[in-house]
């Protein structure tokens, strides 16, 4: 994977004293968090706990009640977020069902360079195009090129969603539940390409949301523990996911295990 042309800051997301309301619901209450070049989060909670929310405010799609978000050495709300964005890559579910299921995966991907989800009179180049491929490739989709978006089983949507993510080169990914809803084998096959997308120094920063420890890959630096809407813990992961932290953090007595890089959870 290429590096960057952009050179990011320092901290590359910084969330200070962050409150996010909708009407009487408080779905993020004076959240800090520091997510610094070059590390790998994943940040964890119940429904409702405030993670998509959070992965919203770092996408520059969604404005705090108050406190303030640093982006890329950029601060929301004193910066053109349609300038922000293409240095963010995202992928969620939200913005794979605004892909119209007629598309072809090679358009799915190469179309995020203009950001639009559909390909119509945009003209690209032939790194576009070729980069396209290698991200198609990499995410192990690149023989569903031709295929249109509507007819990929959901674990070939998350991947390609995931190539899309990548094809402006962003200094920061954001993953919101990359894993959800695929069976075993897609499951794994996927964390090994995103330990593997890991594991590269020139790969972005990445912010990656779950409920699942299962599904955290190998190589992930730090989580963020999250309870209705409040910061439970953050750090280095190895110290945050413990058995008592996410006890506390899901209502629920926990045994947490780490064998090999990879956790798991069971109810004591």
């Amino acid at each position: 994977m290429t590096t960057s042309p952009h050179r990011a800051p320092a901290s590359v997301l910084d969330l200070s004293a962050v409150t996010v309301r909708r009407g009487t619901s408080v779905l993020l209450d004076a959240v800090d968090l520091a997510v610094e070049e070059g590390e790998r989060w994943v940040v964890l909670g119940p429904n409702g706990a405030g993670k998509s929310t959070l992965l919203s405010l770092a996408a520059g799609r969604l404005f705090p009640t108050s406190g303030t978000v640093g982006i890329l050495g950029e601060t929301l709300g004193r910066v053109d977020v349609f300038e922000l964005r293409p240095r963010i890559g995202l992928a969620s579910t939200a913005l794979g069902n605004a892909v119209p299921g007629q598309e072809r995966v090679r358009d799915v991907v190469v179309t995020a360079a203009y950001g639009v989800t559909g390909r119509w009179r945009e003209e690209y180049d032939p790194h576009d195009e070729a980069r396209a491929e290698h991200l198609l490739s990499l995410l192990g989709v690149a023989h569903l090129a031709g295929r249109a978006f509507g007819t990929l089983s959901d674990g070939e949507r998350k991947r390609t969603q995931i190539a899309r993510a990548l094809m402006t080169d962003p200094e920061l990914l954001l993953l919101d539940e990359p894993a959800g809803g695929l069976d075993l084998g897609g499951r794994e096959d996927l964390l090994r390409r995103l330990t593997a997308l890991a594991a590269d120094p020139a790969a972005p920063t990445t912010v990656l949301v779950t409920h699942h420890v299962e599904e955290i890959p190998v190589g992930t630096t730090h989580a963020l523990l999250l309870r209705e809407g409040a910061r439970v813990a953050a750090g280095p992961v190895e110290e945050v996911l413990t058995s008592s932290a996410l006890s506390g953090t899901f209502g629920l007595a926990l045994d947490v295990e780490h064998r090999d890089g990879r956790f798991s959870a069971r109810a004591v």
